[in-house]
């Protein structure tokens, strides 16, 4: 799972001298900024998260919700032998979880500082490389009709400007009748500042403002880039690529989890939902 804060103008530590501002930003500038942000913080983000994150954990938000729990991929016992894509695998622990169920996964990112934490899990643990594909989510390097199934937790979505061409992309590589679940950002938070305190409780922005945000330095060039999408667009998209929709599930906070996660924290979590987890199936 690769999860930045949703958009609010706090920057990171050392990207202190960007300013955050709300422009249009295209695919080619998305991607590249995307790619160097994760080449540049996966070092920090597998140390602050890798915890939560575990080595070999499918968590698809920071409410908790696990995989062995939810099972929104289809019954655990049915993955033994299926071929899996996860987008935007970071570290691919989602990955090494399906690995340990009898699935054949291969996790994509667009960083390769990303997929270098992949191979030194997979070393530290001992245990077979989980295949790793350094690529655009929105070019996959695939043939048509290769997985049965696709995943993503918090990968790849948000940080594509053209997200209708990334369904469509999905789609290709499914095999008929295989899943494409994915987790983002819940649409109705970016109407609020991503505060985990009670200021995170005041809507400040339009829902409807599809302007992305963006992190850029003094020259305007985009260092961090994300796109926002209303709960509509999301399933106009899925339904323009062919997918039907079988679930959206909206996670509660669970009254054990006490941590908090950028805006994501147990004060917000029992007024707006955080996550949103869309479960599809290709026609």
């Amino acid at each position: 799972m690769t999860l930045h804060t949703t958009p609010d103008g706090e920057l990171d530590d050392d990207l202190d001298d960007d300013l955050a501002v709300r422009r249009p930003a295209a695919a080619g500038e998305s991607s590249r900024a995307s790619r160097q942000w994760w080449d540049r913080n996966a070092d920090e983000y597998q140390d602050e998260h890798g915890a939560f994150l575990g080595d070999d954990r499918f968590t698809w938000c920071p409410e908790g919700l696990d995989e062995a729990d939810a099972q929104l991929l289809g019954p655990t016992a049915a993955l033994r032998g299926l071929a899996v894509l996860e987008i935007g695998a970071g570290a691919a622990q989602c990955s090494r979880w399906l690995a340990g169920r009898g699935a054949r996964p291969v996790a994509l990112d667009i960083s390769h500082r990303q997929l270098q934490h992949s191979r030194r899990i997979d070393e530290q643990r001992g245990t077979a490389r989980i295949p790793v594909v350094q690529a655009d989510a929105a070019v996959l390097p695939f043939a048509d009709a290769s997985f049965d199934l696709a995943c993503s937790a918090y990968g790849a979505v948000p940080f594509s400007a053209d997200t209708a061409k990334l369904m469509r992309e999905v789609h290709r590589v499914l095999r008929p009748g295989g899943r494409w679940v994915f987790s983002v950002t819940h649409p109705i938070r970016w109407a609020f500042s991503d505060e985990p305190g009670i200021e995170g409780l005041t809507a400040s922005a339009s829902y409807f403002d599809r302007t992305p945000y963006v992190e850029q330095d003094v020259t305007g060039r985009a260092s961090y880039v994300e796109h926002h999408r209303t709960l509509g667009d999301r399933v106009r998209e899925l339904a323009g690529a062919g997918f039907t929709l079988l679930d959206l599930v909206e996670p509660e906070w669970p009254a054990q989890l006490t941590s908090t996660w950028g805006g994501w924290s147990p004060l917000r979590g029992r007024h707006i939902p955080g996550t949103a987890i869309f479960v599809t199936q290709r026609g």
